[in-house]
């Protein structure tokens, strides 16, 4: 099967990783290394070289996205930052990926309501591993580019489908965002402090975990299967479902005990003081998570208390009193102070790090945790690493709308002449950049 030419390892740019630097004299119990907790400092990174070149594990995996909201462009970014060459199909006029996920991947502008753009898009697809569309249910039958008619022409496409509801249902027509997908799953009841409403945690859950990073998992598992059937399949992931499937863990403790008390009075959910967040005195914040009694010991030494004076960690009815002396306790030292403290232990006691400080964090320098793009822009490396096959993301900036879609035609076939007839014709959209002179 023809493979996209192109946009190829060679000819990505590598991003830079943040590098491992430790302030000097810094060392712990030991005498070696002691992470290094935020600064104010510059950001510090280390450029990758540029005839650097690593295989990846998608390496020759074509991938057609039709561009969408934050859940599709995510997935296609993880495809593409592992190495699957990803072309974007974006609508004529339009500002591009707002949610800037265009990483590693090119553009082509498309009109597809128009039959002959509809039938560009077959035309890619009939040599391409995988299309993705975050359309609602039915859209794409009414463009006739459905599952059967795409498959028809390439047996081997592999069709993602991810959506808010999925594709049946009394839901699956509805529009929704991630508040509505993850209030349906059940998993945003759960979610809150005591007496207060349930509240969303930013819109991670339901849009990038349950729906972006299911649809790449049901994308990666199709392809493994493809190897010994050389079919594809029709993936139906959609946010409702993949949320629930992330809080299997919450449905399977669900005759433990683990969320007897109502919500916000849980070890896991805000109730434990030894599970919770706390002011410090410079107005930042110290993260809690000594669920074990041995961490918890740690974490009384640390806080200058003493277990033989105080009730049983597990003593639900004392924790709401124990929450406020263990605040009293954190607010009267800084942040920087409480790292200097627990630095080292196995108290489980970190600090909350603001984007501001993340990157600074001796231990992501260490690991090159953030990479830095082109234009100066910090984001995490993708994860996870892999040994042989790592991800190398392109440094490069995220394409323009229609940037790429003579190039990407003319890979296809499509001869000068016919190119230049559908862009007369307003079928496609071609903008390249101008150079600055």
């Amino acid at each position: 099967m023809r493979r996209l030419r192109g946009r190829t390892q060679a000819h990505k740019g590598e991003a830079s990783r943040a590098g491992p630097r430790g302030r000097e004299g810094e060392c712990d119990r030991e005498g070696g290394p002691r992470p290094e907790w935020p600064t104010l400092g510059p950001f510090r990174f280390l450029r990758l070289r540029k005839d650097m070149r690593v295989p990846m594990a998608l390496q020759g995996i074509s991938v057609v996205e039709l561009a969408g909201l934050a859940p599709g462009p995510f997935c296609g970014m993880v495809l593409a930052d592992f190495g699957a060459q990803v072309v974007r199909v974006d609508r004529p006029g339009t500002r591009g990926d707002l949610s800037r996920m265009g990483r590693g991947k090119r553009s082509l502008a498309l009109d597809l309501k128009q039959p002959r753009g509809a039938a560009v898009l077959r035309s890619l697809c009939a040599r391409a591993d995988v299309m993705l569309e975050c359309f609602r249910p039915g859209v794409m039958e009414k463009l006739q580019l459905s599952p059967e008619i795409l498959q028809r022409e390439n047996p081997k496409l592999i069709y993602a489908r991810l959506s808010g509801f999925g594709q049946s249902g009394r839901f699956s027509r509805v529009a929704g965002h991630d508040i509505n997908y993850l209030a349906l799953s059940g998993v945003l009841s759960r979610i809150g402090r005591s007496g207060e409403a349930p509240y969303a945690p930013l819109n991670l859950l339901a849009d990038f975990g349950g729906g972006g990073l299911m649809c790449a998992l049901g994308i990666l598992m199709a392809l493994f299967e493809r190897t010994r059937s050389g079919k594809g399949q029709v993936i139906d992931a959609n946010m409702v479902e993949g949320t629930a499937y992330l809080s299997s863990f919450l449905w399977k403790t669900q005759q433990t005990g683990l969320w007897g008390q109502p919500r916000g009075q849980n070890m896991l959910d805000g109730g434990a003081p030894f599970y919770a967040t706390y002011r410090t005195a410079d107005g930042g914040f110290m993260a809690v998570g000594a669920l074990e009694p041995q961490f918890y010991e740690l974490l009384l030494r640390g806080l200058g208390l003493k277990s033989d004076e105080l009730p049983s960690q597990m003593s639900i009815t004392d924790w709401p009193e124990m929450k406020k002396k263990f605040a009293d306790i954190f607010a009267k030292k800084t942040k920087a102070e409480w790292c200097q403290i627990f630095d080292g232990t196995d108290a489980c006691v970190t600090p909350v790090l603001t984007f501001e400080e993340v990157t600074h964090c001796g231990h992501h320098k260490d690991r090159g945790s953030f990479i830095i793009d082109s234009e100066q822009d910090v984001s995490p490396r993708p994860a996870p690493q892999l040994s042989n096959t790592p991800a190398v993301p392109s440094s490069k900036r995220d394409p323009f709308v229609g940037e790429h879609t003579e190039e990407i035609l003319k890979e296809f076939g499509f001869s000068q002449e016919e190119i230049s007839q559908l862009k007369s014709d307003k079928i496609i959209e071609s903008n390249k950049p101008r150079a600055n002179l």
